[in-house]
């Protein structure tokens, strides 16, 4: 079910630094260096397959950006704030 804005935005609260832009769950993510992004899309690619929710994003050297939307649904889930959770968590756990 689609969030609505005030759920979305009590969500955003507890996400460091992600935004809702152009009806995406969006946020850019920067490295030291390319591996370092790559190794976080690997990562982030693990989880996509077991909550079978892939997110769009893209890659230039060492910045990664997510889009989430959950396109069944037509806008942004609970499903796309958990990914947006594990993203976090897994960019947290890198770059401590």
């Amino acid at each position: 079910m689609v969030l609505t804005s005030d759920e979305i935005n009590s969500a955003l609260q507890n996400l460091d630094g992600w935004q809702i832009v152009d009806g995406y769950l969006s946020k850019e993510f920067t490295f030291k260096g390319f591996i370092q992004a790559m190794g976080f899309m690997t990562q982030v690619a693990i989880h996509a397959q077991v909550m079978q929710h892939h997110p769009e994003w893209s890659n230039v050297y060492n910045k990664v950006k997510i889009n989430l939307t959950t396109h069944d649904e037509d806008g942004i889930t609970e499903l796309d704030v958990r990914f947006a959770e594990k993203a976090q968590r897994t960019y947290s756990a890198m770059i401590t």
